[in-house]
């Protein structure tokens, strides 16, 4: 979190979107790619869909709808695309489900990569077929002087992500020790390098950090408190044992665990979803037979999809801010690209080579 606030605070967020202009604006409907190219780059610093929607959405949509794009368009666009920070390393919500069952936060990092490309890929074409259909503008030229510098200014923050991971997975830290190397990388990169952190900045950033560290680990807190409650009446396998009851076949209990997802999805906030279904799922894991690692990747994508859903859809109410539209034309906006990610959940489920594959090639 102090790593990416860090970065955010060095305008991250502004190298990283000029970035994205220089290599794909000059195609069709380039402002909406930008966008999308701008989340997926933003991921390995934010972590979080809400910090990443606000991040985006305040450079983005109101460049968008200056050039004439859709209000609703482009914050639909915003929100699904926000939901790339929670799949590519580091995550927090990923993060959580480790801390909650005792996976291995460097294969949930690595698990989340080729989920979190296929959902990228899959939203940069839709902008691209939609920018055709509905001959959106081409974004501006980026002078050629400028090129280089851009370029050179984003890589620090690019190459974040493959820092931290790498540096777990090969055993040169823990991932309590990457976030503090984070940490300082992101305030070297911040001082030395964009040379944009003010001493009022720095303080605000271990204000923001220390207030958003508290409320998660207060819902940690009280994740132990739940599960040791639950344990004791024995209520997860009693729930697992109805759910049993239904059926035994592993196919239809992944179908009705994604069921539970959603309908959790759409009025709780992802964190407090997870602290809840999490000791159901240990208890049917033995019978699912599903790889807690995938089954990690499934639930973050599962519950951050009712993120950008209504009536409890914290990022729809971001991006609807920022565009000034209304929640139900954003939602209505956005179902197209939610399919998309139904799609990826789909595949996470049913492939487990997609999100194993990584984390099986690195041990």
């Amino acid at each position: 979190m102090l790593a990416g606030n860090l970065m955010n605070a060095a305008d991250l967020t502004g190298h990283i979107v000029r970035a994205a202009q220089f290599l794909v604006g000059r195609i069709k409907g380039g402002l909406a790619v930008v966008n999308v190219l701008s989340n997926f780059l933003l991921s390995g610093a934010s972590g979080a869909a809400t910090s990443e929607a606000a991040a985006v959405g305040g450079l983005m949509i109101p460049s968008m709808k200056r050039d004439g794009y859709d209000p609703a368009y482009a914050a639909a666009l915003t929100a699904t695309g926000s939901l790339l920070g929670p799949m590519i390393p580091p995550s927090l919500p990923l993060i959580l489900f480790g801390v909650l069952t005792g996976t291995s936060i460097g294969d949930l990092f690595l698990a989340g990569i080729v989920p979190g490309l296929i959902l990228g890929g899959l939203l940069l074409t839709y902008a691209l077929w939609k920018g055709r259909r509905d001959d959106h503008p081409v974004a501006a030229r980026v002078p050629p002087e400028e090129r280089r510098g851009i370029l050179i200014a984003a890589i620090p923050a690019i190459i974040l992500p493959v820092f931290i991971v790498v540096g777990i997975r090969s055993g040169i830290f823990t991932p309590t020790e990457a976030a503090g190397v984070a940490c300082i990388y992101a305030l070297v990169i911040a001082l030395f390098v964009y040379r944009s952190l003010s001493w009022r900045r720095l303080l605000r950033c271990f204000h923001d950090t220390a207030t958003m560290s508290a409320g998660v680990m207060l819902i940690v807190a009280m994740a132990s408190m739940t599960g040791f409650v639950l344990g004791i009446e024995n209520l997860p396998q009693r729930i697992a044992d109805s759910i049993l009851g239904v059926t035994q076949s592993p196919a239809v209990l992944i179908l009705l665990l994604n069921i539970i997802l959603v309908v959790m999805g759409l009025f709780l906030e992802p964190l407090a979803a997870m602290v809840l279904i999490v000791p159901v799922l240990n208890a049917l894991a033995p019978t699912i037979g599903m790889d807690p690692v995938q089954m990690g990747v499934m639930v973050v994508l599962n519950l951050m999809i009712g993120m950008c859903t209504p009536p409890v859809g914290l990022v729809l109410f971001i991006v609807g801010t920022i565009a000034r539209t209304p929640i139900q034309a954003v939602a209505m906006a956005a179902l197209p690209m939610l399919v998309l990610c139904v799609i990826v959940l789909a595949l996470v489920a049913a492939v487990p080579s997609l999100s194993l594959f990584l984390p099986n090639l690195f041990k």
